[in-house]
């Protein structure tokens, strides 16, 4: 018996939350991030790595809040653009380099911009770009004052796609920052560890 979301390719079963398309062509196109694959399908049986958690029968949950954003740093971006982009959206996810932080520190303009973002009562989770490891925004001066701010949320060792639905799921549930943040930091099928 299992439980949750699975991809089932090439022999692998990868929790939902894990996956990561890597490849484009191959067929161990998907890889499992941060976390041991479930199970192996070898001769038409289901070798199983980890224990299975069956937690009763399955909730189903309709409502999602598309308004959410993914917003990937690069070399050179204007400081300027997120004014600009968390007016389209409820939500944000920021792809920074390495750890996380922002660019110029807390006296830079992308942390102004935060800084009014999340005074507005909204959310914004730091993840990284890089695939292994995860975000931790204690490591760096960078990082340390944007993980200060309120509404700033931390995707540990998330991937950033299931960073960006499981915001979407929380702020489908409740408007309210605080609830949709505890929502988000509460552990759903491996997401966060």
């Amino acid at each position: 018996r299992s439980s949750g979301v699975s991809i089932v390719f090439d022999g692998k079963v990868i929790a939902g939350t894990r996956a990561k398309k890597t490849r484009t062509k191959s067929y161990n196109a998907f890889s499992s991030i941060n976390f041991p694959e479930l199970a192996a399908v070898r001769d038409g049986r289901v070798i199983r790595y980890n224990e299975q958690r069956c937690a009763g029968e399955p909730r189903f949950f309709r409502k999602l809040n598309s308004k959410v954003g993914v917003f990937k740093l690069i070399p050179g971006v204007p400081s300027d653009i997120l004014d600009y982009y968390f007016q389209l959206f409820d939500a944000v996810v920021i792809e920074s380099f390495g750890v996380g932080g922002l660019p110029g520190g807390e006296h830079g303009e992308m942390f102004a911009a935060l800084r009014r973002w999340c005074e507005s009562g909204r959310l914004a989770v730091f993840t990284t770009q890089v695939p292994h490891e995860g975000c931790d925004l204690a490591v760096y001066e960078v990082g340390r004052a944007v993980g200060e701010l309120p509404g700033v949320l931390e995707a540990r060792d998330m991937t950033p796609e299931a960073v960006a639905v499981k915001l979407m799921w929380a702020l489908g549930q409740t408007e309210d920052r605080e609830k949709a943040a505890r929502l988000f930091e509460t552990p759903i099928e491996y997401d966060i560890m």
